[in-house]
């Protein structure tokens, strides 16, 4: 990376906050509820996270909650179409990190270890606050949890308070026309929140401003039309409008709270997301011999509805507080490809439906905080493809991208963890879970793919635990160490999935794959210096065994098959022995005045299997992070910031593919920064504007693995009504 512009940026940069922003040597008192699913001081945990308030939502404006997470610095995303945004915490990916929203877990039965954008689904506009655990914490929350959780809590409906907020968004480089709508409707004991967001996404316009080596990288010559009953090659007159990246959502939030008394509160959840046709931008640009591969390749609307019913409980012989939810989700996704000038479009429909109970307990015991609680999850899987010629109309059965009989993985946990105060001054944590899951997927029709099996079923247990130590020499320092271990147990899409991931490659299914573990180590210190300065540094080791790893596979003794009418090579997820992931991140805040402070961070990861040619991991950030100086005053309000990312070059890049070294340069990816620049007027209590430019430089760059260019330089406007 040239570390002459990070320099550059961090002297240099300057960006205004809102007012809870510039508290930042403040941070060790903020309260956060992910690291123990209940209420604690920041102090009090040993675990690394990242904290993003609704005011910094509101105020960072971002066109989607994947944005939002990347804003912070210390989260890298990779992108493999405008409508996706996959987040990466310590190099770990998709169903390697665990996303909950509202206590519920969203990580279902066919999460991906590839890329994923389920993310995307959550509105981040009716958010109350994100908190971002970073490192291993299966104890609370079990499988998945291995490079952290990302906790998404929307906003409660408030008694005694009537209120209504709204926006529209306008941005340049990426088209987009959003509103949204929320309103509050409370009375003594009973309450309502109501909240609606509408967003039109264009094509995006990637930056104009490309690196001399690579003048004409990431340019859209061409792209293909339907003319008649033929594919047709049309010249893009703006090489640098992406054409294929354009999409719409919609989400709704519908909230009911009743105050049964002080100790019971009950709590109605209701949640729909659903997208238009999302183009998967990096299959439509993919060459072979020249010539474009696909003439579509695009996800069906992407469906996720939520009901919930929730409780809190106060004061018992056996908790102070519990919270206990039961929640049915119902999840759509679909896949629609179909080759240059073939007649045959293959549509293939995956419907998950999640039935969960969670119920978590606490109880305070002279110097003992006791957490405890189990985990129910039932998670059914239906398959079904079809074959349609879009010249006749004619429909054929297909191949599914999983087995099309039953499909079902169920869990079950408990778990218990127990905070000592040993001394005013130190606090120690040791917890324990127990998580059992079984899974079943049966073949009924092998036309396509004669396995020599019918059915996989597994059934896998798992401990995990964690011990840390917190010591606070005073209310501005914090010393910390921790291990934990996690796991993550093989679901569907692991265990029996086929799919092309890439012209030639196939992915077979592999009955014979067991959990991955991980045993992690981490060091912290956070530090005030007076009422001016604060750091956060935290080093971290990871040790991952049976690491799961996509590579080369024999079936029935063979290394490839025709698959689709051409040969293909054989690859399946397979357990690799041992792998290691390692690195930090630091974080600088100085409060230069009332209203001026500096907010700077830098993240470091590296991962390889611990093997004769230490072969690169797949999914690690090159050096990555964020630098401002904070400002903020009045009625006004403003931010220029940087973000920059290292270079990712050739030989870090993992050979199982998942890098998508062919949507890279010849060398790699290059390094980049941006320059930034937001603003927010509150006109009076009812009105503010909000204006912004993005990449002022309108420089042409791509985020590490990603198969699209970022957006050029972007202007957005952004008009708030309501109670500001």
């Amino acid at each position: 990376m040239n570390f002459k512009i990070v320099l550059f940026s961090i002297i240099s940069t300057i960006s205004f906050a809102q007012k809870d922003s510039t508290k930042s040597n403040q941070t060790l008192n903020e309260v956060v509820v992910s690291a123990t699913k209940f209420e604690q001081l920041k102090l009090e945990t040993a675990s690394q996270i990242e904290l993003i308030s609704s005011k910094k939502i509101e105020f960072q404006n971002n066109a989607n909650s994947a944005n939002l997470l990347e804003q912070t610095g210390n989260i890298f995303v990779q992108r493999s179409q405008a409508g996706g945004g996959s987040p990466v915490l310590r190099g770990f990916e998709s169903s390697r990190i665990l996303i909950v929203v509202d206590g519920i877990r969203m990580n279902n039965a066919i999460y991906r270890a590839g890329h994923l954008q389920s993310v995307m689904r959550l509105d981040q506009n009716v958010l109350e606050r994100v908190e971002v655990i970073f490192g291993p914490n299966s104890v609370q929350y079990g499988s998945d949890a291995l490079g952290g959780v990302m906790h998404f809590r929307t906003k409660n409906p408030v008694l005694n308070q009537n209120k209504a907020n709204a926006f529209i968004r306008y941005s340049s480089a990426i088209n987009e026309k959003s509103g949204h709508v929320d309103f509050n409707l409370g009375r003594k004991k009973l309450a309502s929140l109501t909240s609606f967001t509408f967003s039109d996404f264009g094509d995006v316009i990637q930056g104009k401003n490309r690196l001399i080596q690579y003048p004409d990288f990431g340019k859209r010559l061409f792209y293909v039309e339907r003319q008649g009953e033929n594919d047709v090659l049309v010249a893009n007159p703006n090489a640098n409008l992406q054409v294929g990246t354009a999409y719409k959502q919609y989400d709704f939030l519908q909230k009911f709270s009743f105050q049964q008394s002080e100790k019971i509160k009950h709590t109605f959840n209701f949640q729909f997301s659903n997208t238009s046709d999302v183009p998967r931008y990096d299959r439509l640009t993919e060459n072979i011999n020249g010539n474009l591969r696909f003439a579509e390749w695009y996800y069906g609307p992407e469906k996720r509805l939520l009901a919930a019913y929730q409780i809190d409980l106060q004061k018992s012989k056996i908790y102070d507080k519990a919270f206990i939810s039961a929640a049915f989700q119902d999840i759509n996704e679909s896949r629609i490809t179909r080759n240059f000038n073939a007649p045959n479009r293959k549509s293939q429909l995956e419907k998950v439906k999640v039935y969960s109970l969670n119920a978590d307990f606490q109880k305070n015991i002279n110097k003992n905080t006791l957490n405890y609680g189990l985990e129910a999850v039932l998670n059914d899987v239906n398959s079904t493809a079809v074959f349609t010629n879009i010249i006749t109309g004619a429909k054929n059965k297909a191949d599914t991208r999983y087995p099309d009989g039953k499909n079902r993985m169920s869990s079950f946990a408990i778990y218990i963890t127990d905070q000592i105060y040993l001394s005013k001054k130190l606090i120690a944590s040791a917890g324990l879970r127990y998580n059992a899951t079984k899974l079943s997927a049966n073949f009924i029709d092998k036309t396509f793919f004669p396995f020599p099996f019918n059915a996989i079923q597994q059934q896998n247990n798992a401990f995990s635990g964690k011990l840390s130590l917190v010591y606070n020499p005073s209310t501005n320092t914090k010393i910390s160490i921790l291990s934990s271990s996690g796991f993550r147990t093989p679901n569907i899409d692991d265990l029996s999935k086929v799919f092309e991931s890439a012209a030639g490659t196939l992915i077979v299914p592999n009955p014979s794959i067991k959990p991955e573990y991980s045993l992690n180590g981490e060091a912290s210190l956070s530090q005030n210096l007076g009422s001016k300065f604060s750091f956060e540094g935290t080093f971290f080791y990871t040790n991952i065994r049976n690491i799961i790893v996509v590579d080369n596979f024999l079936l029935d003794g063979k290394s490839t098959v025709f698959y689709l009418d051409k040969e293909s090579r054989i690859v399946a997820p397979q357990n690799k022995e041992v792998g290691k992931i390692s690195g930090f991140n630091l974080a600088l805040n100085a409060n230069f005045t009332t209203n001026l402070s500096l907010k700077s961070s830098i993240n470091v990861t590296n991962g390889n299997l611990i093997d004769s040619k230490n072969t690169p991991l797949d999914h690690i950030p090159p050096t990555f992070g964020r630098t401002g100086l904070l400002f903020n005053k009045s009625t006004i309000q403003a931010e220029i910031f940087s973000i920059y990312n290292g270079a990712k070059k050739l030989k870090d890049y993992s050979p199982s593919g998942e890098d998508n070294l062919i949507f890279a340069t010849p060398n790699g990816t290059p390094a980049w920064w941006t320059l930034n620049f937001r603003t927010a007027f509150k006109l009076n209590n009812h009105l503010q504007i909000q204006a912004a430019c993005e990449n002022i430089f309108d420089k042409n760059y791509r985020n590490f693995a990603s198969g699209m260019s970022s957006p050029g330089r972007n202007f957005m406007v952004t008009l708030r009504f309501g109670s500001l």
